[in-house]
């Protein structure tokens, strides 16, 4: 069924079961292979600094496109992840210490790949929210000090709902600060565990009131249930928060361990919907079955130069 303005649908959980018989993807979910030179000499160079990227720890199927383009988004504190989300490939667990030499080694790849952007994103560590804000804030300042001029994005957990571990990172000055809500309210139970919709609404609305001039962005996955009203009230409900950035992309099963697909959305549909979340006010509206939230991000960051006068999408 093609997206359009819905009529009403029930708001009831949809029961996902993670073995549940696979859907067949279809001919338009394809990938390139990660190969090509600057595709090793970044992963060696990330081997070398004893860096994490989510790149490889959540299995993007962007990984070739993006690294041969000497783009790629560092994890931060480590690479175990105090959460259990149903669609994440990211190992699980008990974390080690927070590494504080991390912003540093996290700069100097930045500096020795000439990045005029980086994109930085974290595991979620309940553990110590105001530690990993403090990791967020040091490596944005690490960044500007060994890499002047490169813009930085940061894609943020919602820190269990606290004010002052927002106000550390706000505080720092990322260029975009992004934190992704991954889906609708009725699907949070099975697929955010430990996450609540309104937080993270209420984390981006904050955000603005910190910080008016702070471009801010989200995404979400398409395709492990939620119906079309769901998904429509769960973009108006971002957008209301002056949301500037959306992405929208295909949820893709990692493993059998993980949730399964429910439906693949087509290519028009994801087209529709670009169209449709900017008629909400969404600046720009990334969306398309392969799009993540750091894809294409280079190309997004003339919005976090002038919002207000950058020319509409």
């Amino acid at each position: 069924m093609a997206i359009s303005e819905p009529v009403l649908a029930s708001d009831a959980l949809v029961q996902i079961q993670p073995r549940a018989r696979a859907l067949p993807r279809p001919q338009w979910i394809r990938a390139r292979a990660p190969v090509g030179e600057n595709f090793h000499s970044l992963k060696k160079l990330a081997r070398g600094l004893a860096l994490h990227t989510v790149c490889e720890s959540a299995h993007c199927p962007n990984i070739g496109e993006c690294w041969n383009h000497g783009t790629a988004t560092f994890m931060l504190l480590g690479e175990i992840c105090t959460r259990r989300c149903g669609f994440c490939a990211v190992p699980k667990g008990r974390p080690l210490a927070i590494d504080l030499d991390e912003p540093r080694r996290v700069a100097e790849a930045v500096a020795r790949l000439g990045l005029r952007h980086a994109v930085l994103t974290s595991v979620n560590r309940d553990d110590d929210n105001l530690g990993g804000a403090r990791i967020f804030a040091a490596s944005i300042a690490a960044i500007r000090r060994a890499q002047p001029g490169c813009t930085v994005e940061v894609l943020i957990p919602d820190f269990k709902g606290s004010q002052q571990a927002l106000e550390i990172v706000v505080a720092a000055r990322p260029e975009i600060l992004n934190h992704n809500t991954e889906t609708v309210p009725a699907l949070y139970r099975f697929v955010r565990p430990g996450a609540r919709f309104q937080r993270s609404l209420e984390l981006l609305a904050r955000v603005k009131q910190l910080d008016a001039a702070m471009v801010t962005k989200t995404g979400l996955m398409l395709g492990l249930g939620e119906t079309d009203a769901q998904l429509l009230d769960a973009l108006r409900q971002l957008a209301s928060t002056g949301c500037d950035i959306l992405t929208l992309g295909q949820y893709l099963q990692p493993t059998l361990r993980h949730l399964p697909v429910k439906r693949y959305y087509s290519p028009e549909e994801f087209a529709r919907l670009g169209v449709l979340a900017r008629g909400m006010g969404f600046r720009h509206a990334e969306s398309g079955p392969l799009v993540r939230s750091s894809y294409h991000a280079h190309e997004q960051t003339y919005l976090a130069n002038d919002v207000t006068s950058a020319p509409p999408l």
